[in-house]
């Protein structure tokens, strides 16, 4: 199979991948790599807790095996995608998290990733939001200086109750302050201001990371081929992984996806 197999050709070079969140959650490894070569998705990014099981359990010998695999075919381990976070009053909790993102960095240099995503999940009710974003924040820097020594992202990935908010995520990552802490635009709703997302995308199209998760491209109440322009502009190279609903023919539809992808990045 082509090496870029679903770049969307031109100068930027999108790539299609998808996320194992809903399409691949019942799928083993083997599947997961069988059905994106199949249908032409360049990598994928593994859910945590999902059936395919590369988790940070694995031993040596188990990530070697799984990084194996990923070499011997077309698509690409981009990263494991946790569902680490940082929000919490609770310091010990933090860190708990904090140990846990660096398992997952190690995990993911290990197989050939590179990069993990972690999320804001909320603001604390009845706390200051600064003081929220600031302890979010200095936790991305440390989780970010420890990705540094291993080549890896650390993907903020922008979601959850009053963090999904562009403008909230951009005063993260100006308290994270680190180049390896880096955005993994999500497509949400509420983005559109006017009918365009340039507004919020402009806020953090300079912290774009190597990954960023689209859902239905059908869908008329998000500009996808706006964000694929403005990410042209940026002459951004990273990938583009579907984070779509479950389906029964989960094969059909990546085809019909990846069509529709390839012609609205043409």
């Amino acid at each position: 199979m082509d090496a870029n197999i679903g770049n969307c050709g031109g100068a930027t070079m999108l790539k299609l991948g998808m996320v194992t969140y809903l399409w691949g959650k019942e799928w083993d490894l083997d599947t997961v790599i069988k059905n994106c070569a199949a249908t032409g998705f360049a990598g994928v990014e593994l859910r945590s807790t999902h059936k395919h099981g590369v988790e940070v359990e694995l031993s040596p010998a188990q990530r070697a095996e799984v990084k194996q695999k990923f070499d011997d075919s077309p698509v690409e381990f981009v990263g494991p995608g946790s569902a680490c976070e940082y929000h919490d009053p609770d310091h010990g909790i933090v860190q708990r998290n904090i140990e846990l993102t660096n398992e997952f960095v190690k995990l993911s240099a290990d197989i050939g990733g590179t990069g993990v995503k972690v999320r804001p999940n909320r603001l604390v009710k009845g706390e200051d939001p600064q003081v929220t974003i600031a302890r979010i924040g200095e936790a991305l820097r440390e989780c970010g200086k420890f990705a540094a020594d291993h080549g890896q992202e650390i993907r903020v990935e922008v979601h959850g109750r009053g963090t999904k908010d562009p403008a909230v995520i951009r005063k993260i990552m100006d308290a994270a302050d680190h180049p390896q802490v880096v955005v993994c635009w999500n497509a949400n709703p509420g983005e559109t201001v006017n009918g365009s997302i340039k507004m919020n995308f402009d806020l953090l199209k300079h912290k774009l990371g190597g990954t960023l998760h689209i859902h239905d491209l059908f869908d008329q109440q998000y500009p996808y081929q706006e964000l694929f322009s403005l990410l042209k502009q940026q002459d951004y190279d990273g990938y583009c992984l579907s984070e779509s609903p479950a389906t029964s023919d989960p094969l059909k539809v990546m085809r019909y996806y990846k069509a529709l992808f390839e012609q609205m990045t043409a």
